[in-house]
């Protein structure tokens, strides 16, 4: 155990991220990435109000977009302001304290991203293939048990990260980072943070391609329930039910398969492509996924409508 003295120089740190220190323009792309993560709060907040506030979406599938929501502001929020600080006033200092409570966060919410999605999988499968028992099996207050349920698991879940890491003694203060995640606090520890780094993969592959098999089951059998359905109406509804969560699949897993696969089979990327596959991860899904649920859900696209027509 670290002694009290220990703990008192730790809180003491303060990183300097030095992500940043190649880009040509950093002001540029500063405000590039401020208009997007605006964008980001804006569009979810939107989202979360529009369900919240008008009953008709008071509905199993709107309450889990509306986590979703909930989900992406939070992620964006753990990484997003850090960078934009960097960036456009030059702010490159983080406390230690600090630090930890962002790598928790950045990762928790990520993880909540994965179980948020494999949740929505599952609320398809129930709607195509018991359309007649899905609100007996999916009622609103069980959906908001299972959402709450699945924070309390996360949040359980990646406090290995902080405990496994916090008590390591830091010594390099400069880390080539955009922000705390658990590469940038393992890197400047004095320790080897390969065993650190192996045990991220190893949960970040469990977690990552465990909800994506619990997503591709529930998507076979929603298949299977579609192939043996005669009615071509049938099939066209189901095929518009579930493409809406599709999208938000691809626009989460796609970049951030690409990362880790790239990162951990020894190709060597630079720092601009390295941050440029971690920011499209963040924010890609997070900007994607209201526009894809506003556009499809009909009561939400007739709202917007009128707000733009009174505009």
């Amino acid at each position: 155990m670290m002694s009290a003295q220990n703990i008192s120089v730790q809180t003491a740190i303060e990183f300097v991220f030095r992500g940043f220190d190649t880009i040509q323009s950093p002001l540029a792309v500063g405000v590039v990435l401020l208009i997007l993560y605006l964008l980001v709060l804006l569009s979810n907040f939107v989202t979360i109000c529009f369900i919240v506030m008008d009953k008709r979406l008071h509905q199993p599938m709107y309450l889990f977009v509306c986590n979703l929501a909930i989900v992406d502001l939070v992620y964006c929020t753990s990484a997003c302001p850090t960078m934009i600080g960097i960036l456009i006033v030059g702010y490159k200092t983080i406390s230690y304290v600090l630090c930890l409570m962002q790598m928790f966060l950045f990762h928790y919410s990520g993880l909540m991203e994965m179980l948020a999605i494999s949740v929505m999988a599952f609320d398809r499968f129930v709607a195509i293939s018991s359309p007649l028992r899905y609100h007996s099996i999916l009622s609103n207050s069980r959906c908001i048990l299972i959402a709450i349920s699945l924070w309390v698991v996360g949040s359980a879940i990646m406090a290995v990260l902080p405990a496994t890491i916090a008590p390591l003694k830091i010594c390099y203060f400069n880390v080539k980072y955009m922000f705390c995640d658990y590469a940038t606090v393992a890197r400047a520890t004095c320790v080897d943070p390969e065993p650190y780094f192996n045990l991220m993969s190893i949960m970040t592959a469990v977690v990552c391609f465990g909800t994506l098999s619990f997503i591709f089951l529930s998507y076979l059998k929603i298949v299977i329930v579609v192939v043996k359905t005669s009615s071509n109406t049938d099939k066209k509804k189901a095929f518009n039910t579930c493409v809406s969560h599709l999208i938000v699949i691809i626009s989460f897993y796609a970049p951030s398969i690409t990362r880790i696969v790239l990162t951990r089979v020894g190709v060597l990327l630079t720092i601009e492509e390295r941050n440029g596959l971690m920011i499209l991860s963040i924010l890609g899904p997070a900007l994607i996924n209201p526009f894809v649920y506003c556009l499809k859900t009909k009561e939400i696209r007739n709202k917007i409508f009128k707000i733009v027509k009174k505009m």
